[in-house]
């Protein structure tokens, strides 16, 4: 049964990286696998594992409870998600992301580079890398009419995004699994994955910004038009926004709570602000407007609830269940087990367990070809180290940053590729050995600050 296992997960994984060629969005098949997955090991009564990472072992356990035990942790990132998201998309609403482009004011093209490389990195640790990309090349387009140079750019602010995105709790999905599950605490995170981050967004930006397309100034537009901001609260809700945000990694720290208990708390007071400003009237539990006012419609609150990323969700939701099933029948674990015994221990020592570097590389690089959520995924049901230990680390960078090798590689530059139009092997030769050479440095520095800084 373990092949029609392997089989089903190959096929449905093959479905996911194939979504643009057979137009089917990913969200189908990574339900589809999942059902299949647990309707296969509760009809062939397959026995279940839960794996015990202290003691590196598999300790048996019922369906029933296996099951509600991985929904729960999955329930726990997408309702964090979710918080997120809503968070972000009120800040949109009162189109507080126009503040940013009120910082832009020079014409030079190496600087407008570093200004937006710099504004990705830290917007993409606050409200995630998709995001920032979205806000960023929206801004972009306005700003940049050169259709040429803004592709140049677009391509720069994907592997700066990226890179912004590894090393915060809060700027990647799979930093976010990793923080959720226990895996790396805030404070140490940071402290390990800031400095290879910087150096995997400034190796990159540095090299591009001697190319001819970001030397001179910008031409002169004599159409532009000053815009007028269209809500005078703009500015407060994005701050507010992104201080909620920021709020939640300090709340766990503090409580001990899962991290979506602070992203709720966040949410409320950012939503309370939203519809005070808006003077709207509002019912959450009453979407369908029964016995309610039309002005209920033109809540932000709900504008913004109807316009998060529910395939996005779903997709989460059906990957992270389809892995929880490998994991459940001891797969991961004893594949995890069969590398470590057969590749060369780069490696650090972790309480006496090995654990290869070139494991975590390879993962960085597959993260470019495939969905880096999945690879994360596995990942944690594949290696039986403690939390905060450096390989966690690695694989929070690695995950991250690789998968700006390739413009299908990260949600960020699949945005990038819709809104700009980006062209796949434009990507491959001219942004990709600049994502690379980002990638590699920023993993060296990593090595070193581990093996030397941090291991004294």
């Amino acid at each position: 049964m373990e092949t029609i296992i392997i089989i089903v997960f190959v096929l449905g994984y093959l479905a996911i990286t194939m979504e643009h060629n057979l137009k089917i969005d990913k969200l189908i098949p990574a339900l589809a696998m999942m059902s299949i997955l647990w309707a296969v090991i509760a009809l062939a009564h397959m026995d279940v594992f839960e794996v015990n990472t202290e003691l590196k072992e598999l300790e048996p356990s019922s369906l029933e409870a296996i099951l509600l035990h991985h929904l729960g942790k999955t329930a726990e990132i997408l309702v964090f998600l979710l918080g997120a998201m809503t968070i972000v998309e009120i800040i949109d609403y009162f189109d507080g992301f126009a503040t940013i482009k009120g910082f832009i004011k020079t014409k030079s093209k190496r600087k407008l580079l570093w200004l937006f490389s710099v504004l990705a990195f830290i917007l993409s640790a606050i409200i995630d890398n998709l995001t920032a990309t979205i806000v960023l090349i929206t801004i972009l387009q306005k700003v940049i009419k050169e259709r040429e140079t803004r592709l140049w750019f677009a391509g720069l602010i994907v592997i700066t995004a990226n890179a912004g995105g590894a090393w915060s709790p809060i700027g990647d999905v799979t930093t976010t699994m990793l923080w959720i599950g226990n895996k790396v605490t805030a404070g140490v995170l940071i402290e390990h994955v800031l400095l290879p981050s910087i150096v995997c967004m400034v190796v990159p930006v540095l090299v591009a910004s001697r190319y001819g397309a970001f030397k001179g100034n910008l031409l002169a537009d004599p159409d532009e038009v000053v815009e007028v901001p269209k809500s005078k609260y703009g500015a407060t809700m994005l701050y507010l926004g992104l201080g909620a945000i920021v709020f939640v990694p300090f709340f766990k720290t503090v409580t001990h709570l899962p991290p979506y208990v602070g992203m709720m708390l966040s949410l409320a007071v950012v939503a309370t602000f939203a519809e005070i400003y808006s003077s709207s009237k509002f019912s959450i539990t009453n979407v369908e407007g029964e016995g309610d006012d039309t002005q209920g419609h033109h809540s932000p609150v709900h504008s913004s609830l109807s316009k998060i990323e529910m395939p996005s969700i779903l997709f989460f939701l059906g990957i992270l269940l389809a892995v929880a099933a490998l994991e459940s029948l001891g797969m991961l674990f004893h594949f995890a087990e069969s590398l470590e015994s057969n590749l060369p221990m780069l490696g650090t020592e972790s309480r006496g367990e090995l654990v290869s570097d070139l494991v975590v590389l390879i993962l960085g690089l597959g993260s470019a070809v495939i969905d880096n959520v999945p690879l994360v995924a596995a990942s944690m049901g594949m290696f039986s180290v403690p939390v905060d230990d450096p390989v966690w680390h690695f694989i929070a960078y690695s995950a991250g940053t690789g998968g700006s090798m390739l413009i299908i590689g990260s949600a960020a530059g699949v945005v990038a590729m819709g809104m700009e139009k980006i062209d796949f092997f434009w990507y491959l030769k001219k942004i990709a050995w600049l994502a690379f050479l980002g990638f590699i440095s920023g993993a060296i520095v990593f090595a070193l600050l581990r093996n030397f800084v941090f291991n004294t």
